[in-house]
């Protein structure tokens, strides 16, 4: 059984930097689509960033130059770094890893959330 496991959330001033990671376990994370999403209060979850097993990225334009994807497959394990952040960017960071090479599906893996909080 696959288990995805975030770290690196906390608290922050705006214009500061965190560094989120997610690793896997229990399953196969090399040949598989992955991505990181984030939920604030009242809204809906959203997709922050994804990238393929060949490296590439795909941002929202509201991170777009902030924050950087990046997977190390070997490891089995995918970053999101944060700079520049926002008080816009309050929200539980969540990792995703497809069941699929090239699209999300119903049936994809979710880490547990980390919280990033950037606040003055």
């Amino acid at each position: 059984q696959v288990q995805l496991v975030e770290s690196g959330g906390g608290s922050v001033q705006p214009g500061g930097s965190l560094r989120l990671s997610c690793t896997a376990s229990g399953g196969i994370f090399s040949d598989k689509l992955t991505g990181w999403y984030r939920q604030a209060p009242g809204k809906q979850r959203e997709l922050v960033a994804r990238i393929t097993v060949g490296g590439t990225t795909h941002y929202i334009d509201s991170v777009k130059g902030r924050f950087t994807i990046s997977r190390d497959n070997t490891k089995n394990i995918m970053f999101l770094q944060l700079n520049s952040l926002s008080t816009e960017d309050t929200a539980v960071y969540y990792c995703r890893l497809s069941t699929e090479i090239w699209y999300f599906t119903e049936n994809d893996n979710w880490g547990q959330g980390t919280q990033v909080t950037v606040a003055s």
